[in-house]
């Protein structure tokens, strides 16, 4: 990243309605970059690994037309369940470093199992971790973060998620405080945090040090009132509508972003907006005028 303190806003598949490596009811990878590109954009992040061509030479080209660059890959862990999880993370995690590497991205994105799927909804494990789980989780994200800094030059950035064991303040909190602090920062994402009940700003005032990368999206507080009176699952919430464009929902883009911006360092803010399945219309304007709200945001926020 080139722009020293400067707040960073880029966008991802998700905010075209991409969950999945291959999908027909996703937005194609060309007409997605095009129309990143279209929105004013200049950094994306690879989405689900094998969604973006995963030929570097191929890739770099794609995105060199288009004047975008990466910011972070994303890979998927259940370390709370054991050691045997570390070789099921790791080839994954192994792909999606190289190719960030390759592309001078920075940053690994890393989102813990759901106890519940993603998909059906159907409870997989139990929700709540035993201490030694935990002990687990701690030690597997530590190990983790060592390797892709060692091997790659990339910083593990966690990412809290609805229906995960790492979802309110205080699961954050606890993670934090038994974690490395060099080898995992946070990747805030204000939708996630919100829906969990933790503060985003809170969360920045009491661990400026591990603020590490932003996913930026907002709640739709009403159908999130459903969602916790009727216990609703991530998928149930996500298909209501749980997500909202800014600057409708909770919480208040400005105030984190202004909270951010405090920090006094250079941040990627990734607009995430979930929208699977999504007709391919309709993310394009989306995308637009977040951008040109977020812009407004803040005194040190580009896109550059």
């Amino acid at each position: 990243m080139t722009n020293d303190n400067k707040l960073i806003i880029g966008t991802a598949p998700d905010s075209w309605g991409v969950w999945f490596p291959d999908d027909p009811k996703q937005t194609p990878w060309e007409r997605f970059l095009d129309e990143v590109a279209e929105a004013g954009y200049k950094w994306i992040e690879l989405g689900p690994y094998g969604y973006l061509p995963t030929d570097p030479s191929r890739l770099a080209d794609e995105l060199a037309q288009r004047d975008l660059k990466i910011s972070a890959g994303t890979v998927f862990t259940a370390f709370h369940r054991g050691k045997d999880q570390w070789e099921e993370a790791w080839e994954p995690a192994l792909r999606v470093a190289e190719l960030t590497a390759a592309m001078g991205g920075e940053h690994i994105v890393v989102i813990p199992a759901m106890w519940r799927d993603d998909v059906t909804g159907e409870a997989v494990e139990n929700e709540v971790l035993t201490p030694e789980q935990w002990d687990s989780l701690f030690g597997g994200h530590d190990e983790l973060g060592r390797r892709l800094r060692d091997q790659f030059g990339l910083q593990q950035q966690f990412h809290s998620h609805a229906d995960s064991h790492v979802q309110g303040q205080r699961d954050i909190e606890r993670l934090l405080e038994n974690t490395d602090s060099e080898l995992l920062t946070l990747c805030l994402d204000t939708g996630h945090a919100e829906y969990g009940g933790a503060s985003s700003v809170d969360l920045i005032r009491k661990y400026p040090e591990r603020i590490g990368y932003l996913h930026l999206k907002q709640i739709n507080p009403d159908v999130l009132a459903t969602v916790r009176e009727q216990n609703l699952t991530w998928a149930a919430a996500n298909t209501a509508g749980v997500m909202i464009e800014p600057p409708n929902g909770l919480p208040d883009l400005r105030e984190v972003i202004e909270a951010v911006e405090s920090l006094q360092k250079p941040i990627f803010g990734i607009v995430e907006q979930d929208m699977y399945p999504v007709d391919f219309d309709v993310p394009l304007p989306i995308a637009a005028r977040t951008r040109k709200y977020l812009l407004s945001c803040g005194s040190r926020t580009t896109v550059r």
